[in-house]
């Protein structure tokens, strides 16, 4: 798999905010949290869970997938996908206690993980001068590997799916504590790199000597 590079190697702006991809992001967030909602207060939550699981999955998808397809990938759009992701996985990580109380303890632990750890570790790319977590690979490939790739994607929310489709709470408590013992590992990484990054004047975007990142000559694609 190719090395993605950020569509700009200068330190970019947050770019535009109203753009197709980010429509699609209120959408898809909109539209899963209504469906978790529901879960909650329906007889039978599992339909409506799986719908706001599909919801949301399908959004994120569709909503990078534009964003690469019509060059608009942006900063603040990275941003409110990851603060949408949040309010996606909290209401229906409710939906999913309400059907297994007995795993309201590994649940809970995923929601610490998720909506703290992994939100911050998420939001690190704002460090460096580059368009989103999908390409951190040029700052660290070892973190992007285990948190940004294609398969740590699927597995950061899937985990506690598996978990409670098993029903088991031993199984569940082993999924999270691994996920908790990646995302730990993966910011304490980060914030020694950015503990080391040079300390030098802040430029605007576009002036001679803002920060960079050396250009690996390979062209924009998906990370």
């Amino acid at each position: 798999m190719s090395k993605a590079v950020s569509p700009t190697h200068h330190l970019p702006g947050p770019g535009p905010f109203l753009t197709i991809p980010n429509a699609i992001t209120v959408l898809r967030a909109l539209g899963a949290a209504a469906l978790a909602v529901t879960a909650l207060v329906a007889s039978d939550p599992v339909p409506w869970l799986i719908a706001g699981y599909l919801t949301y999955w399908l959004g994120d998808s569709l909503d990078g997938l534009a964003a690469r397809v019509l060059g608009q990938e942006t900063r603040a759009g990275a941003v409110f996908d990851i603060c949408s992701d949040r309010l996606s996985t909290a209401i229906l990580a409710a939906g999913l206690v309400m059907h297994e109380p007995d795993l309201a303890l590994p649940i809970g632990m995923f929601l610490v993980n998720f909506m703290v750890i992994d939100q911050l570790l998420s939001l690190s790319f704002l460090l460096w001068p580059i368009v989103s977590p999908n390409y951190f690979s040029q700052v660290d490939p070892t973190v992007f590997r285990y948190n940004w790739s294609h398969p740590a994607k699927a597995l950061n929310n899937a985990g506690i799916i598996v978990a409670v489709l098993i029903g088991s709470m031993p199984v569940a408590l082993v999924i999270v504590t691994a996920q908790l013992a990646v995302k730990i590992a993966s910011a304490v990484r980060v914030a020694r790199l950015a503990s080391e990054r040079a300390p030098g004047p802040i430029r605007a975007y576009g002036e001679v000597g803002a920060d960079v990142l050396p250009d690996s000559g390979h062209p924009p694609g998906r990370a």
